[in-house]
């Protein structure tokens, strides 16, 4: 009797009749078939799923960001319609200056073809990690920002300002740091550095924090002179922008 391949006698098994006869290589063929075609099947799903998920990331690099920053923006538009009169309002000069601060780093976030060559190095490593999170510390900067918002209320102003009625707040995320809206935004700012993994990022968030950082000192001098002995008792308990720290 001739062998096979493996240098093994053919076997016979019993058909589902009972008789001893070889397995037709139908049979053979057919259980070989759906077990080739199941994992053509695992392979196909697979490389869906790894397709979807490069799709996925791909239209987060490209839009969560902006989508993030603009849903942002729109609830602060939408809170400035219910705010408290103005009694005091500081210099057009002083509020231009922050405005082109905060432009030009905007500038520098957005347009990806400055001819600036070093904007583009990387300070950390470009992938995922980075991506999501930056992604992570930008949504949570940017929520404990609207947190403070809600809690001041229509105290709120876009410039510094001294309000009809001015109330102290100091409870919330007031009772963590003096100016957490600042806080929240410069932690976005970070995130969104990191995630950009560019010195670019660098620089938009070292700009903001000059405009906000002398936006801070002028309200800080105009909140001793509203409040007097409560606000210094106030910057003495709580830290102007990271808890325990500054």
């Amino acid at each position: 009797m001739k062998r096979n391949r493996l240098g093994r006698r053919p076997t016979h098994r019993m058909s589902g009749s009972g008789m001893g006869c070889p397995e037709s290589n139908t049979g053979w063929r057919a259980r070989t078939g759906v077990q080739i075609g199941t994992g053509l099947r695992v392979t196909a799903y697979g490389s869906l799923y790894e397709e979807n998920m490069e799709n996925l990331v791909r239209w987060l690099d490209e839009y969560l960001f902006l989508v993030v920053w603009v849903a942002y923006l729109l609830y602060w538009q939408v809170m400035a319609a219910d705010v408290k009169a103005t009694e005091r309002r500081e210099p057009a000069a002083s509020r231009i200056a922050r405005s082109a601060l905060f432009l030009f780093a905007i500038f520098l976030l957005v347009y990806p073809h400055i001819p600036v060559s070093w904007l583009y190095r990387h300070f950390l490593p470009e992938g995922n990690v980075s991506f999501f999170i930056g992604a992570t510390i930008t949504v949570a900067g940017l929520l404990f920002s609207v947190w403070a918002r809600h809690r001041l209320g229509r105290n709120w102003s876009r410039s510094v300002t001294i309000k009809e009625d001015h109330e102290l707040i100091v409870t919330g995320p007031y009772a963590l740091v003096r100016h957490p809206i600042y806080t929240g935004l410069l932690t976005g700012f970070v995130g969104t550095a990191i995630a950009d993994a560019q010195l670019r990022g660098v620089l938009a968030f070292c700009l903001i924090f000059i405009a906000l950082f002398a936006k801070l000192r002028l309200e800080e001098r105009w909140m001793r002179d509203q409040f007097g002995a409560s606000y210094e008792a106030y910057s003495r308990r709580v830290a102007a922008l990271i808890p325990y720290l500054l």
